[in-house]
């Protein structure tokens, strides 16, 4: 994140101009990416609201519960506080200072009991989410971010090469997933959010809830995983086989599947352009699989988009014709995935550079890697 405050106070300049422009009165933001976004605080939710009240007339003001005061001004120490103690209504503090008429934009993610809370105490207003007016501002990032999220990648790529010189036969996922996760806070990672080994039928489960089945020599695992560093999102995702895959025509299958994904990746990344649509992307990769006869077996979108959030807009999607602009970053993970017998999936963080073409920040080796 930004370390000038001036930072923030210009995203959220652009906010309300974003706002002016749509014709809403106000943006509140409960804790979330869209409130650290816009003012560098970032709190965990709980059943005392705190809420940025941003007006389309540039005022900014932080409703804080009154114990949460100073860790609030320590880190951003520029933004007006009103707080609130345990026994005064919040709700009504919030309406308070949204003094014009009109259409207010909440959090997506805004606990219905604040939510309900806020339509209350503003009198029957029009709410409508705040992504409408947040998207257009996070979709593209800035240089610090895309610091942020080259480094973060590549912690990811280290943690992956490492992870192959450790034992897979014989051990339940639930260790290999622990290997992961520590090798990845070795890597600089502060949180490792999510940690999936999906091993030989499980691996037909694109988020396959890690568990104690006990891998075997032949099998294929999916490794998908990610965290953050510097509240910036890693998530890479790379096909291994246990042992040799040519010793049976499942193995073959394994290589000739996993063929099939990389070459639909590569598609995907050829496409993935300034100016190209979202679903022009997605259709490059579904094309190559299903060509290839396992069209049914590809049963997600090609992509979301990353920074703050693990997932986020743009999403490469079959019916979404944004069109991709420089330092927009994104996912882009075609998998296939045969029920009762294995999946492949390859996912890269990739961004649209200044040139205009895509740029992958995950640089791990793509290839069928062999593992004991």
């Amino acid at each position: 994140m930004p370390t000038d405050r001036a930072a923030f106070a210009a995203r959220r300049k652009r906010a309300c101009e974003a706002l002016r422009e749509r014709g809403v009165v106000a943006l509140l933001l409960a804790p979330g990416s869209d409130l650290a976004y816009l003012t560098g605080y970032r709190i965990f939710g709980s059943e005392r609201i705190t809420c940025l009240v941003l007006a389309a007339d540039g005022e900014a003001t932080l409703v804080v519960p009154n114990l949460e005061s100073p860790r609030a001004h320590q880190i951003a120490p520029d933004l007006p506080q009103r707080t609130w103690e345990e026994t005064d209504d919040p709700y009504a503090l919030v309406a308070s200072l949204v003094s014009a008429r009109g259409e207010v934009a909440v959090s997506d993610q805004m606990w219905a009991l604040f939510t309900l809370g806020l339509q209350k105490a503003l009198g029957g207003r029009a709410f409508s989410l705040a992504s409408t007016i947040t998207r257009e501002l996070r979709m593209r990032k800035d240089a610090s971010e895309l610091e942020a999220l080259r480094a973060v990648s590549a912690a990811a790529d280290r943690a992956y090469k490492r992870v192959l010189d450790h034992e897979f036969a014989g051990r339940r996922e639930r260790e290999v997933a622990a290997d992961l996760a520590a090798l990845l806070t070795d890597e600089g990672h502060e949180e490792v959010t999510f940690t999936i080994v999906a091993s030989g039928p499980n691996g037909a489960s694109p988020h396959h809830s890690t568990g104690e089945r006990r891998i075997e020599t032949g099998d294929a695992i999916v490794l998908d995983f990610g965290g953050t560093r510097e509240w910036y999102c890693s998530d890479i995702t790379r096909t291994v086989s246990v042992g040799q895959p040519d010793r049976d025509e499942t193995g073959r299958e394994v290589s000739r599947v996993h063929s099939i994904v990389l070459r639909a990746q590569e598609a995907s990344y050829a496409a993935a352009r300034e100016g190209a649509t979202a679903e022009a992307v997605d259709a490059a990769a579904r094309r190559v699989i299903a060509d290839a006869g396992y069209g049914t077996y590809f049963i997600h979108r090609t992509g979301h988009g990353i920074g703050l959030d693990g997932h986020e807009h743009p999403y490469l999607v079959t019916g979404n014709a944004e069109r991709l602009e420089p330092s927009m970053a994104f996912s882009i993970e075609p998998g296939i995935y045969l029920p009762g017998r294995f999946g492949v999936r390859i996912e890269d963080i990739a961004i649209i550079g200044a040139d205009g073409r895509s740029e992958p920040l995950n640089r791990a080796d793509h290839a069928l890697a062999i593992v004991a």
